[in-house]
This record gives C-alpha cells, sequence and structure tokens, in this order.
C-alpha cells in the first residue's frame, strides 16, 4: 500500500541554491588519445516523503515522453571536460548543454544511486549489497501515472539478479535495493534487466519511458580508462539516439556520473559531499552549446524528472535548495 502515502500534490516554491561551500579543483588529465567518431546523426535518517504547497508553471519543465539516464563511475568535472580520453562526452558537452555546478550527494557510489531514484540515501554510507530500502522510489510513481520503466544492467546474468560478478556490482542497480520492487517477482523480472534486452526492446519498439542504463565495470570508467568508457557510449548513443528520433515525442538524455573524486558540495549538503560532476543533457529541446552554472545536486534531477511528469516530490527532492532544472530548455 506504498502508493497511497504517495502525495499527489505535486508543488514547488523554486528558490536560488545555495553557494558551492568549496571551489572545485581539477583532476589530473590523461594523456591524448582517439575514439572512433560517432556513427549516426544526434539531433542521513530518512526523509518523508513531502512537497511544497505553491505551483509551478508547467511551462518551466518540458513535457518529455522518455527520459534516460546513462550513468558513469567516480569521475570529478575537471577529470572529464576538457581532456582529450573522452573527445565524445566532449563534443557532446560542448554541442547541447552542460551542468557545470552539479554535486554528487557523498561518497561511495551506492548512497548517490538510491539517492537518484527515492531522494535519500535512507542512512546508507557504504557500498553494501544487503542494506535493502522499504520506502516508495521513482518507479512507484511512473508506474502510477501510467507510464513505464526499466533498468539496463550491463553484463548482469539475469533479470533481477541478486549480487555481484566479476563485471557487474550491484551498488550500481539502486532498484534492486528497494523491497516493493525486488520483493514483487513478476515487477522486478520485467523491469531489472541485462542490457542485452535493450537492443531487442530498439527493435520491436519497446522502449519505455524511463530508461536507466548502467555500463558493466569497465566501461563505466570505474575499473577502465575514460578513453574505453567514451567509446562505449558513442556506440550506445548510436543505437539509442535513432530509436528516440522516430518519434516525434521529445525525449531527454542525461548523462552523468554518480559521484566526483573530491568533496565539494553545495545546496544543503553536508560540507564535504560527493564531489562536482559533469553532466551533460541531450535532448531536441535544450539550447545548443549551453552552459548552465547553476548549483544542482541529484535531488535537483529527480525533483525535474518528477516535475516533468507530474509526480510527486521524493524525499529531499522536495527541498528548496535543491531546485529544478529549468535554465537549459529552449
Amino acid at each position: 500500500m506504498l502508493r497511497s502515502i504517495i502525495l499527489l500534490q505535486l508543488t514547488l516554491v523554486l528558490v536560488s541554491c545555495s553557494t558551492p561551500n568549496s571551489t572545485p579543483t581539477s583532476a589530473e588529465v590523461h594523456s591524448a588519445d582517439t575514439a572512433t567518431p560517432f556513427q549516426s546523426q544526434m539531433p542521513t535518517s530518512t526523509s518523508p516523503l513531502a512537497a511544497n504547497l505553491t505551483p509551478i508553471p508547467a511551462s518551466l519543465v518540458p513535457r518529455f515522453e522518455r527520459i534516460v539516464l546513462v550513468i558513469f563511475e567516480n569521475k570529478e568535472f575537471g577529470t572529464v571536460i576538457g581532456n582529450p580520453d573522452m573527445p565524445f562526452y566532449n563534443r557532446l558537452a560542448q554541442e547541447y548543454t552542460l551542468l557545470t555546478q552539479y554535486y554528487a550527494i557523498r561518497h561511495p557510489s551506492l548512497p548517490n544511486y538510491i539517492a537518484l531514484i527515492g531522494g535519500d540515501t535512507f542512512g546508507i554510507t557504504r557500498d553494501c549489497n544487503d542494506c535493502f530500502v522499504n520506502a516508495p522510489s521513482l518507479p512507484d510513481l511512473i508506474e502510477t501515472s501510467g507510464r513505464t520503466w526499466k533498468t539496463y544492467q550491463e553484463d548482469m546474468p539475469q533479470p533481477c539478479y541478486l549480487g555481484g560478478t566479476f563485471t557487474y556490482a550491484q551498488k550500481h542497480n539502486p532498484f534492486i535495493y528497494f523491497n516493493p520492487i525486488r520483493l514483487d517477482q513478476d515487477r522486478c523480472e520485467r523491469s531489472i534487466l541485462p542490457l542485452t534486452e535493450l537492443s531487442a526492446d530498439i527493435e520491436t519498439g519497446a522502449l519505455p519511458n524511463y530508461i536507466f542504463i548502467t555500463p558493466n565495470l569497465c566501461n563505466d570508467a570505474h575499473d577502465c580508462s575514460l578513453e574505453v568508457a567514451d567509446r562505449w557510449l558513442e556506440n550506445l548513443l548510436a543505437k539509442l539516439v535513432p530509436a528516440l528520433d522516430v518519434t516525434t515525442q521529445p525525449y531527454l538524455i542525461v548523462l552523468t556520473f554518480d559521484e566526483g573524486q573530491g568533496d565539494h558540495s553545495c545546496c544543503g549538503l553536508p560540507e564535504k559531499a560527493g564531489g562536482r560532476i559533469p553532466v551533460v543533457l541531450l535532448s531536441p529541446l535544450v539550447k545548443k552549446g549551453f552552459q548552465d552554472e547553476t548549483p544542482y545536486t541529484h535531488y535537483s534531477l529527480l525533483k525535474t524528472i518528477a516535475e516533468s511528469w507530474q509526480l510527486a516530490y521524493l524525499g529531499h527532492a522536495a527541498d528548496e535548495n535543491n531546485v529544478l532544472i529549468v535554465a537549459p530548455w529552449k
């Protein structure tokens, strides 16, 4: 009966985010390499659910038909932006919208993944396989709205798999941690899938509204080079973007990292948070060649998805410090 506690009043008081608590520094830049050109044309304690009471004009966030998150590992803004080892990522950052002041919640990885769909870290402070959460999450709201969702996890052995392998890390799959998803076998096996299922869904026109893609431990830049991650992303988008472009419905692709290499913070987070990370927004509806200097967090992204689809704000997504992403839209 978790859905019965989800607040149906979708609202927000939009305020400016606080100034970052520390000035980020660029991490070491790797040596130059080349990558293949793009192959297709690019167009702490649990917080209760909460929502503010002042309505926001619907025009602030577009009504996207599909929203895609692709998440990489553990790189600071200065490690990626301007790095010749990631020419494709940097090309997208120059051609579309780059968020220059976006901050992760904390270290290590798992709390950030949990925050992206739950609006809280639920007291999780480590990368654990048994720290399950009995709370609503973004998929609950998505389903209640009549939309669909799937996560595609590279090298996960089978749908709804519990545990890790040499190349697949459970800690990079937040959906499996939420009891209402994991303990519902049909729901779990329908929506938590190996990445190999993405090609089948593209071919059959069965892509869901919300898509969360996690590369394996090499392709996400956790264990392998940025050059490897960059080529993997280029190959992924060469298949995914044409499938999104075949419809006239607007879509949004978010390229992000779970956390940075530093402790930089903003927006009401602790003084030492998860670092400043490079986030790129790709969409027919984003401004081209635009840099947004507004301070954001993972909670801001969750809030923006909720606002686009008129969903409730989960946990800290309702906090005033975690502002909506509004400047990039045309």
